[in-house]
């Protein structure tokens, strides 16, 4: 799939992965384990887990982590694509 198919296709998702105040650390695995069984997976950002960081460096830090790709963030949610 090309960037538009993944955007289009993670358009309808729903978000499975959320990052609170304890930031990306806690869901590293959780987001690493849902990348093997599917090909996109949302993550929501709360406020409390950006403290003086954006959405798209969390999002940057957490798919590096989890060896994965952001397909794009908006807002305060991002999608990871293996």
């Amino acid at each position: 799939m090309d960037e538009q198919e993944l955007r289009k296709a993670a358009h309808d998702l729903d978000v499975t992965v959320w990052v609170g105040k304890g930031g990306i650390d806690p869901v590293v695995e959780e987001a690493a384990d849902q990348l093997k069984d599917r090909e996109l997976v949302k993550v929501k950002f709360l406020r409390a887990a950006r403290g003086g960081t954006t959405v798209e460096e969390l999002a940057a830090e957490l798919a590096e982590r989890a060896d994965a790709e952001v397909v794009e963030t908006r807002g305060n949610t991002g999608v990871l694509h293996r």
